[in-house]
């Protein structure tokens, strides 16, 4: 138990003051992913240069009939 206390402790302090370390855990955490994103964003799509698209807005059945809310009184309270 001792030793895993001294392994969680060396860590810790490699993440709180050793910044290559730091950076590199980073990387492993989050930095691939970051990559992969925006590598996939960078495509090229499949439009041409100035063509517009409009989308047709969805008519499906399912969406709630609220239209907003409605005027509610209210009395302000001085103390």
């Amino acid at each position: 138990m001792k030793i895993l206390f001294n392994i969680l402790l060396i860590f810790i302090f490699f993440v709180a003051f050793v910044p290559p370390f730091r950076r590199f855990m980073f990387w492993l955490l989050v930095g691939r992913q970051l990559v992969k994103e925006q590598k996939k964003a960078n495509q090229p799509s499949q439009r041409r240069e100035g063509e517009i698209r409009v989308e047709p807005k969805p008519t499906s059945s399912d969406q709630s009939r609220f239209r907003g809310g409605e005027y509610v009184d209210y009395e302000e309270v001085k103390d």
